[in-house]
């Protein structure tokens, strides 16, 4: 049976800072000079990044944020809810699945400068995932912001973020 255990080794993945384990799969040769990015990249970038995604009923995806796009797909195990609060403060959840009826998408935007997280909805399973970022991920863009500033920022939405930040 297809498991936890079975994708970390079969996959060749580690821990994530975030939570859940990762692999980066494809970082594009091409590069994109910082000089041709929006002023809040610190650098140059490849064009674009992929990842394979494991979170198990053990673990969340805590509350994070990076300042590109990133297209979230679905391939085994439970279904994953993202939870997304943009610069704004508006929160909305989605569903990471096949099970349309459920209103399950087997693709996920989460929109740069979003804070995001995510849980598997079995919490007796796992959810195997890909993300793919463009331009490419870098952890220069990577935030992960602890549960007092969270507050600060969005008082209204204490009960999530007591539940999706480790710090």
């Amino acid at each position: 049976m297809k498991d936890t255990a079975y994708w970390i080794n079969h996959l060749n993945l580690q821990a994530h800072p975030e939570g859940g384990y990762y692999r980066e799969t494809y970082r594009s040769d091409e590069i994109i000079a910082m000089a041709a990015l929006p002023n809040r990249f610190s650098g140059d970038r490849n064009f674009s990044t992929g990842i394979y995604f494991l979170l198990d009923k053990a673990n969340i995806s805590a509350f994070h944020r990076i300042k590109q796009d990133e297209i979230w797909h679905y391939y085994d195990g439970s279904s994953l809810s993202i939870h997304i609060i943009n610069a704004d403060g508006q929160y909305c959840v989605k569903k990471l699945g096949i099970n349309i009826e459920e209103n399950e998408e087997p693709q996920v935007i989460v929109p740069a400068a979003s804070y995001f997280a995510a849980e598997v909805n079995n919490k007796t399973s796992f959810t195997l995932c890909g993300c793919t970022v463009a331009p490419g991920f870098d952890f220069a863009d990577f935030e992960m912001p602890n549960k007092q500033t969270m507050i600060k920022l969005f008082p209204n939405q204490l009960s999530l973020i007591k539940i999706f930040t480790r710090l």
